[in-house]
């Protein structure tokens, strides 16, 4: 899957984007800086929050995936295998590998435009720059940053379904008080 509008320019959070991604996380986000992508059915998708919370908390996860739908739709690439297999393609392809760590570069730089924070310098998200850990994270760095920048991002990207053709992202998401699949903010 290729969403048709990717990257898009970030936009700012609306009182109406907040309340989605509340229902969407089933809490109130917190530290969000811009709508950094948006899903097809309209929602926010990608929120690009503030490297420091407005608690005082260093926060590495600059690009926040909050759609559920797509969240879960990465979750069973996870649970299929992808990451394990992306990992052993890392350590026996210098190249691939050597674009994983421009991909962390380019992390690093978005969110230092964003505000510097010593407690989280040198970190990204993701397993970023050596390993695949999460692909929620990676995702949500490709959505923001446009094919090419992420490249296990942008694979795991290609292999998602359209997870937006059938109902909106922002419905009630009682999931999310059960479980959550990343760190997020509040």
């Amino acid at each position: 899957m290729k969403p048709a509008e990717w990257p898009q320019p970030p936009e700012p959070v609306s009182e109406a984007d907040a309340v989605a991604v509340r229902k969407q996380l089933g809490r109130p986000i917190r530290g969000a800086h811009a709508v950094a992508w948006r899903c097809p059915c309209g929602q926010p998708a990608v929120i690009e929050t503030e490297p420091r919370l407005p608690d005082g908390t260093p926060f590495p996860t600059t690009y926040y995936l909050t759609c559920p739908k797509a969240a879960s739709a990465i979750g069973r690439l996870e649970g299929g295998g992808v990451m394990k297999d992306m990992n052993e393609r890392l350590g026996a392809d210098p190249e691939l590998a050597a674009q994983h760590r421009r991909a962390h570069e380019d992390y690093l730089a978005r969110r230092a435009r964003l505000g510097e924070v010593p407690e989280i310098d040198g970190i990204s998200a993701g397993g970023l720059p050596d390993r695949v850990k999460c692909l929620h994270a990676l995702v949500g760095h490709s959505l923001a940053a446009g094919p090419g920048v992420s490249p296990m991002g942008d694979e795991a990207i290609e292999l998602l379904p359209e997870w937006w053709t059938r109902s909106s992202c922002a419905h009630e998401n009682p999931a999310a008080q059960e479980t959550e699949p990343q760190e997020a903010p509040e």
